[in-house]
């Protein structure tokens, strides 16, 4: 296992109080469906052969990237889900720019309180030519959904009930059972607001609601500073 060499991070901020081994023995069909979207989006990208998961949580999506041939370096900040690389997601000194085609935080980024996620974003953007991040919604969702096997037709509309006035505390998780710090829908983190600070780093190529999984917003992006470079080559 690598380790980040002088962290400067508050990792109090980014290790879950849960109980690792039970957490990852509940494994449910939401993984599943998250995991079959990160491969769908994975593959939407040109080119993708390197790819690091940032929060390999119970262990499904590297099991099927690497299934699929992909070349997957896990990295998070906690020993006990077991990284290939131990560190902070607001400083991957360790990798070099551009060094993975694809970087993937798929529900990850929430556990950070909002001040630190211009900061992890910007980490992301650097090491990665494309990212997939995953976040969630706030409150109730209500979906209404029709299917049929006619043309395979699949229409659905989801509304959201949202608790918009509370904000979130730099201090503590307050939502998740004191797991997030903010979720989409929070008072200063509406779509559009995470939206504009994701777009400071990224092109959004895709932004889609996951009406299989209801609490995600899930967006597929190109590092801006990477526009320019050549797949499957290092900035000098």
């Amino acid at each position: 296992m690598r380790k980040s060499n002088g962290m400067n991070v508050n990792k109090s901020s980014e290790i879950e109080s849960v109980d690792p081994e039970v957490w990852a023995g509940q494994l449910g069909l939401c993984n599943f469906i998250n995991s079959y979207y990160q491969l769908r989006d994975l593959r939407s990208l040109p080119n993708v052969k390197k790819v690091l998961i940032i929060g390999p949580g119970k262990g499904l999506d590297p099991l099927i990237q690497r299934w699929r041939g992909f070349e997957v370096t896990t990295f998070d900040i906690n020993p006990n889900y077991l990284p290939d690389v131990l560190g902070s997601v607001q400083d991957m000194q360790m990798f070099a720019d551009a060094e993975f085609d694809v970087a993937i935080a798929s529900h990850v980024l929430e556990h950070l309180p909002l001040n630190y996620l211009d900061t992890a974003l910007g980490e992301i953007a650097r090491v990665a030519r494309h990212a997939l991040i995953y976040l969630p919604v706030n409150g109730l969702s209500l979906q209404l959904r029709f299917s049929s096997n006619f043309h395979d037709m699949d229409w659905s509309h989801i509304v959201d009930v949202r608790k918009w006035w509370r904000r979130p505390h730099s201090a503590f998780p307050g939502y998740m059972d004191g797991q997030h710090y903010w979720e989409i829908g929070l008072r200063g983190c509406s779509r559009k607001e995470i939206q504009a600070r994701i777009a400071k780093q990224f092109t959004v190529l895709q932004m889609y609601r996951n009406h299989d999984w209801k609490p995600s917003i899930n967006f597929v992006l190109t590092a801006l500073r990477h526009e320019s470079l050549p797949s499957g080559c290092l900035r000098p």
